[in-house]
């Protein structure tokens, strides 16, 4: 028997991500986000959600470009530390021994040490709440050739050790079960 809870927000897991913002090293800054996804594939789109009160929100508002960076187990720590510690104090790059790397099309950095760095363009902020949503287009992805199949060109999600966030708890993926559309997928004979 199932019973009611009041609402909230437990579509779990999440990914933890370290999103990088700045235009220039003085104003570098990272933010950790669980409240972030994919909304359409074509054209490429994602959202972050920000609370107006973060230290990087109206740097986020000002420029109009970030970095989503992909964490991994190794940057579980960072990517806590970055999440309790605010930009207003702390050089978060220098505190967690990290190297912003002006990125490709956007005026962010990304974080050299994450596998998977994506490029975004605000398109659109949305107040919801608690947090706004920006929306925003992936306009490039730099991913760290070590984790990317040499035969068939796929970033090896797995190899990489991403980092899930379930209800304030960290965790590492679980093991392989099996790849989109294998349900209907023929048996060999």
């Amino acid at each position: 028997m199932k019973k009611d809870w009041k609402p909230g927000t437990l579509v779990y897991p999440v990914p933890a991500v370290l999103v990088s913002v700045g235009r220039e090293e003085s104003e570098y800054n990272i933010l950790t986000i669980a409240w972030t996804g994919t909304i359409c594939s074509d054209p490429a789109l994602c959202y972050i959600s920000v609370r107006p009160e973060r230290y990087s929100y109206a740097i986020l508002k000002k420029n109009r470009e970030f970095v989503i960076n992909l964490t991994t187990e190794k940057l579980a720590y960072a990517a806590d530390w970055c999440g309790v510690r605010s930009g207003r104090e702390y050089n978060k790059f220098k505190e967690m021994k990290l190297t912003p790397v002006p990125a490709h099309l956007v005026q962010a950095p990304y974080i050299e040490e994450s596998p998977l760095c994506i490029e975004c363009r605000v398109k659109e902020v949305i107040p919801l709440g608690t947090h706004d949503m920006f929306i925003a287009e992936v306009v490039n992805i730099l991913a760290d050739d070590e984790y990317i199949h040499s035969a068939t060109g796929a970033f090896d999600m797995q190899k990489a050790g991403l980092l899930a966030y379930v209800h304030g708890k960290y965790y590492g993926l679980g093991k392989y079960i099996g790849k989109f559309g294998w349900s209907v997928q023929k048996k060999k004979k």
